[in-house]
Order: C-alpha cells, then structure tokens, then sequence
C-alpha cells in the first residue's frame, strides 16, 4: 500500500518547518508528500529551505478571501492518487506527526475490516508555542490526547459511532474509500463545515469511523478564540450549506454562544438567522441569512 500525505496550507511557516521536520523522521515507511499552497508563493521556499522532497502545488486564492480548504484537500489528494498512492494520510499543517503515525495508519488501513473507514489517530494540543530548536521526536513526552475523543491504546483500534467527532487534523483513507465518498464537498469554503459534512457523508455511505491508537499527531500552539468569531461569516454561511444538505445544523455550540453575544438573531417570523450588524463594524461585517425549521435542531 503506497501512502501519500496530503498537507494544506497558508502562512504558518514556522508552524510547516516542523510539520517538515516531523514527517522527515520517518524512515522505515515510504511515503510521497503533497503540499497544497492556498494563495501563498512562500511555501515553495520553506520547503526548499527544508530540504523535503514534498511536491508543492498552488492554488490561487483572491486577497483576504476565505480559504477552500475543501477544494484544496481535493486537489492534494487527486495529485497522490495519480502519483499512485492507495493510503492517503491528511495531515494539518499545524499537525507534528512522528513515528509512528504513518505505520499506524498503514496497519489499520491493511486491516481487512477497516479498509473501509475514516481512520483518526489522536492529537495532544500544545499548550505552548515550540522553539524553533524543538526536536520533533521530544514530542511524545509532552503527549495529551484531546480529551473529548477516543485515544485507544498502542497497536489498537475503536470503532466509534459519533461521526461529529471526525476531525481533518489528522486523518487517514484508502484510495477505493476516498473515490467511493467522492472527497470533500467543494460547496464549502472558509472555515467550518466541511469536514463534518465529510464524515457524514461517510456514515450515510456504511463507511465506519476508526479510531487508530498509536498513530499520534501534536498540534502546534497558536491563538484562537473561542467562539471563533473571526470566523463568524464562514461559519453562518457553512451551516446553512451543511443544513441543505442533512437538514440539521452543525457547529449549534457555537451558533449558541454568537447569539449570546448578540452576533446573531434569529427571527421567527421569517424562521432565519441574522448577523447583526452594528454600528461602529458595519463596513467590517455583512448580514447572512439562512432559513430554519427550527431554530436549532
């Protein structure tokens, strides 16, 4: 099984040194390296700078847009599959992956029943960014997985069956799978959505979910909020794409918490969601709508 490591990405070039650095540990399980540049003519330099032999493509993206990382992920996939790869391994570009997170995913995905699966390893959020002089095999001391998914034991897998906690940090598919689910539904651009959306697609379709022990990844540090309100538009106009299509709304946590915050309204006359606008961030902000059979269901 010849496996291909799709990486996408935009700025965080720190943060791709050590992706680069981690990944090159790797010596005893071949892989070819797909490095997608969203907008960003920089990432051919630091890889170089690197010296990874990842084949970077490009994408163009319009000044300050929202990024398509579905499209994006589709693209670096469609290139390892025609370079021959059977086991695609997605990886973000925050993601430290070391040994042996590849060989992980190779057994699981050799594993007879769970050659038709979304495989997902754990991932240990960094609590703090790393010196540039980390050395990326020092990584499994500071191990943590994220509490609120599974983190089987070493050389073991779990099948679950909560697909809304499929995440696209880390994740791994065989090439018959990946055509079968037809890869990330493209009507997603910007933040969220689109990896809940592929997870779902891959439950209506009988495809399992596994949980993959051993297959470790370390997510490197870097602010965020919480809710994502520099996100906000993206993730308004993404839940109502995902509500189209599945008649339910994702990301409710957060759509919750941007109506407490008197971000949104939702208006029952119309049953839409509005983004409020105020005053001193009119210029900044514009007003989504997207209709509901129910506020939240």
């Amino acid at each position: 099984m010849k496996t291909a490591v799709i990486t996408i990405v935009r700025g965080r070039h720190a943060h791709l040194r050590m992706h680069l650095r981690g990944l090159a540990l790797e010596t005893t399980m071949p892989y070819l390296h797909v490095v997608v540049s969203m907008g960003d003519d920089a990432v051919k330099t630091v890889v170089a700078q690197e010296d990874s032999a990842a084949r970077v493509l490009h994408i163009d993206v319009a000044d300050n847009g929202p990024l398509p990382l579905a499209r994006a992920r589709n693209f670096g996939a469609a290139e390892g599959l025609r370079l021959g790869a059977t086991l695609l391994v997605f990886l973000d570009v925050d993601c430290v992956a070391v040994p042996p997170l590849l060989t992980r995913y190779h057994e699981a995905a050799c594993a007879g029943a769970a050659t038709s699966a979304l495989l997902c390893g754990p991932v240990t959020y960094l609590p703090h960014a790393l010196p540039t002089s980390t050395a990326p095999d020092s990584l499994p001391a500071l191990r943590n997985p994220h509490p609120a998914r599974p983190a089987p034991a070493d050389e073991t897998t779990l099948d679950g069956d909560n697909f809304d906690l499929f995440w696209s940090l880390s994740f791994a598919v065989t090439a018959p799978t990946w055509r079968a689910l037809g890869g990330f539904c493209e009507d997603y651009v910007g933040y969220g959505g689109e990896d809940t959306d592929f997870a779902w697609t891959a439950r209506a379709r009988g495809v399992k979910l596994t949980w993959v022990g051993g297959a470790d990844a370390y997510h490197q540090f870097h602010p965020i909020s919480d809710p994502p309100v520099e996100h906000l538009d993206d993730i308004l106009v993404n839940a109502e794409i995902f509500h189209r299509r599945w008649g339910r709304w994702p990301m409710q946590g957060w759509i919750t918490e941007f109506e407490a915050m008197g971000l949104v309204e939702y208006r029952r006359d119309s049953k839409r969601w509005v983004r409020v606008r105020h005053q001193h961030r009119a210029s900044h902000f514009a007003t989504h709508h997207f209709t509901a059979a129910a506020k939240l269901d």
